[in-house]
């Protein structure tokens, strides 16, 4: 069976796209008019073959949808109406209490809880969040990212997997760029600390490329644990000690590329998620398209492309004829 497309909202965020010349312009519009924006957002993805959305921070978040459509039902059945479904949540830093202060897991878990409970009630299966940010290079006193410190988060992931697992909503860890679950060994440590039948992984090709990792090792060694993971192509590792602050992901923009312009090993990455619980879903990433439709037919003929070489190669395999020959 064929996967189905989807994409993070954030694709929808270029203020070209909406006329405007700024994101702050973009947020106080949706802000003011979140009908309009979504409908908007609605209507172009039915110009692609994307049927699946993750929803994220402002403003393409729950609290948006809700106000406005006003109830997680009346938003699903917007999209159900228009052959659309939302597949995830993305839990972002300036959204959520901070994982670093230990006081701080009643209201973690609570606000958990509250986007599981979201989901449950539009049929989705999966919550996506990421681990605090690194400290800027040099800093003092310094942060390190250690047993000690991962041995915290683990423990903070066990308790949130759980209470959202009682939504039937599985919690994904993303693999952020310039976070402390950024290099391979911060994946695998954390992966490796955590029970698997609470925490799952959102594995980001891209960003595991920036880092200096594997995509595609990673995605190998993790594949039981995949629940989900963001398609997203990279132009090169980040060779610099970026400053860790708000404005640091806008500083990673320029290392970002839509999907086959940049280094990832495509059909490599294909042949690691088809074998993952998460396989059934293509999440297409593109921070703030200009041209979502265009970029989007795009990204998902790249992954068309990757997904039908790793078929071929497993039935050619199988049949023991070797590797087979196709036209790019």
């Amino acid at each position: 069976m064929s996967p189905r497309f989807a994409t993070d909202v954030v694709t929808f965020y270029h203020p070209g796209f909406w006329g405007l010349d700024s994101a702050a312009a973009v947020r106080d519009r949706a802000a003011d008019h979140p009908d309009r924006f979504w409908g908007r957002v609605l209507d172009t993805l039915a110009e692609t073959e994307v049927t699946g959305i993750e929803l994220t921070f402002a403003p393409g978040g729950i609290d948006s949808a809700l106000r406005a459509y006003g109830s997680a039902q009346a938003f699903r059945r917007e999209l159900a109406g228009r052959g659309l479904a939302v597949v995830s949540a993305f839990v972002a830093d300036s959204d959520a209490p901070d994982w670093r202060h230990g006081g701080n897991l009643p209201a973690i878990v609570a606000d958990a809880e509250r986007r599981a409970a979201f989901l449950a009630e539009v049929g989705a299966e999966v919550l996506v969040a990421g681990l605090p940010m690194r400290a800027t290079y040099g800093t003092r006193p310094p942060f390190f990212v250690d047993a000690a410190y991962m041995t915290r988060m683990a423990d903070i992931a066990h308790v949130v997997g759980e209470a959202v697992s009682r939504h039937g909503v599985r919690l994904a860890f993303h693999t952020e760029s310039h976070s402390t679950l950024w290099y391979e060994r911060d994946i695998d440590l954390f992966m490796a600390l955590t029970d698997p039948r609470y925490v799952w992984l959102c594995p980001d090709s891209c960003h595991i490329a920036l880092g200096g990792g594997d995509p595609v090792a990673v995605a190998r060694r993790h594949t039981p644990r995949t629940a989900l993971a963001h398609w997203k192509d990279a132009v090169a590792p980040i060779d610099v000690h970026l400053t860790i602050d708000e404005t640091v992901y806008a500083r990673q923009q320029p290392y970002m590329t839509e999907l086959g312009t940049g280094i990832v090993d495509w059909e490599g990455w294909a042949d690691a998620m088809s074998a993952t619980p998460g396989a059934d879903t293509v999440l297409i990433e593109l921070d703030e398209a200009a041209d979502p439709v265009a970029a989007l037919r795009s990204g998902a003929a790249v992954a068309k492309r990757a997904l039908a070489k790793r078929a071929l190669a497993a039935q050619f395999s199988v049949s023991g004829l070797g590797e087979p020959q196709i036209d790019q």
